[in-house]
């Protein structure tokens, strides 16, 4: 239904997720303040789980320091040292000279990113956090864990790739950042840690993939669902994430680890059915096999996103192991909450952003494809 570079493309803009049961009294636990400040750098910090990483870390009692290009200003619920560069140029000086416990990379893709803070910062941070992607495994056709083979860089130098070449190639982001993994472990040794996440949900998301489900939920009336209902489904929260991540420098946990949630197996049916019953929503769902969607040219995770087929070369997408981030102390909040937030943080929204989401079926196209589909079963009916 779709090729492996379409479906590589359509998660290079922007990967990772969620659960459905409360979090933990261990989850409840960790409210409070750390047991030892730690000096925090953060690179980026303005995206999207950046700012709940300095919010979570402000909280705990810990002294942040941002690095980035400056251009998105914040305003934090405490003091936050805020430092310019831009690792496009290679304009590091604002590191240099400086110590801090732990370093947490939130959006590289591109290994000489890794390379030049490593120039600077080796022996300079006792942990090196990097956040990668569930996109670097080399298939998805089984239920593996982290130890499952990585995509291969196949281009000529990987360290003279950019920004440019990646937009171009969307499908080389996997493979940087696989290598970018690779680099990181080179650079920073046993005081690495990376963490992979599946598709990241929640308010602030602007690739509205999983927001997509609550907002057409919200609209009510019949709605196009895709298969049968059984296929799995991962996603995580971004609160969920970056909260994780803070915790896992405070206990300077190496490693690598998948994390993506929610704890256990939902399936598609029971993630629509919590968002509806979130909203709440009285939306009637259609579900329409994978085989006529194919044939109508409606693509898994992004025209219908959040879902891929759970059968063929995507059977092990959202059946990837999380028992090591689990273990490691993951938690997640309940499918309705995120459903709730995200849907109230959209409709905060500006109308033209609002009017123009920038994933999934339009009304047009999806009232279009269901029309179809009850044409085509009457026929063969």
């Amino acid at each position: 239904m779709t090729s492996r570079r379409d479906f590589v493309k359509a998660a290079s803009l922007g990967v990772a997720s969620l659960g459905v049961a409360p979090r933990s009294s261990a989850a409840a636990e960790t409210a409070g303040g750390a047991a030892k400040p730690l000096r925090i750098l953060i690179l980026g910090g303005t995206g999207f789980t950046g700012p709940h990483q300095v919010r979570y870390a402000l909280a705990r009692g810990h002294k942040v320091t941002l690095f980035n290009r400056g251009r998105q200003p914040k305003a934090w619920p405490g003091e936050v040292e805020e430092l310019l560069g831009d690792r496009n140029t290679g304009d590091l000086k604002a590191l240099e000279g400086r110590e801090w416990d732990v370093c947490i990379d939130n959006p590289t893709t591109l290994p000489f990113w890794v390379r030049d803070a490593g120039r600077l910062l080796r022996g300079k941070v006792q942990q090196y956090v990097f956040i990668s992607t569930v996109s670097v495994y080399a298939a998805n056709d089984k239920a593996e864990d982290e130890s499952a083979a990585l995509l291969r860089y196949e281009g000529a130098d990987a360290m003279a790739e950019t920004i440019e070449t990646l937009r171009a190639k969307p499908e080389l982001y996997g493979q940087l950042k696989a290598t970018s993994e690779a680099e990181a472990t080179r650079q920073f040794g046993s005081a690495t840690t990376v963490i992979r996440p599946g598709l990241i949900a929640g308010p602030g998301d602007e690739t509205d993939r999983f927001t997509y489900w609550p907002v057409r939920l919200a609209r009510a009336g019949e709605v196009l669902a895709p298969g049968d209902g059984s296929d799995p489904v991962q996603f995580v929260d971004a609160r969920d994430l970056a909260e994780w991540t803070i915790r896992m420098a405070e206990t300077r946990t190496p490693g690598t680890f998948n994390a993506t949630g929610p704890a256990r197996q939902l399936v598609m049916r029971e993630m629509l059915a919590g968002i509806a019953a979130a909203i709440p929503s009285d939306a009637r769902f259609t579900w329409v096999p994978t085989e006529f969607l194919e044939a109508q040219q409606v693509s898994a995770w992004t025209d219908l996103p959040v879902w891929v087929p759970g059968q063929g070369d995507s059977s092990g997408f959202a059946r990837r192991s999380i028992d090591r981030a689990l273990q490691a102390g993951l938690t997640f909040r309940p499918l309705a909450t995120t459903s709730a937030d995200t849907l109230a943080w959209f409709r905060q929204q500006p109308e033209a952003r609002q009017g123009k989401p920038k994933t999934g079926l339009t009304p047009a196209r999806e009232a279009e494809v269901l029309s179809a589909w009850k044409a085509s079963a009457k026929k063969s009916g």
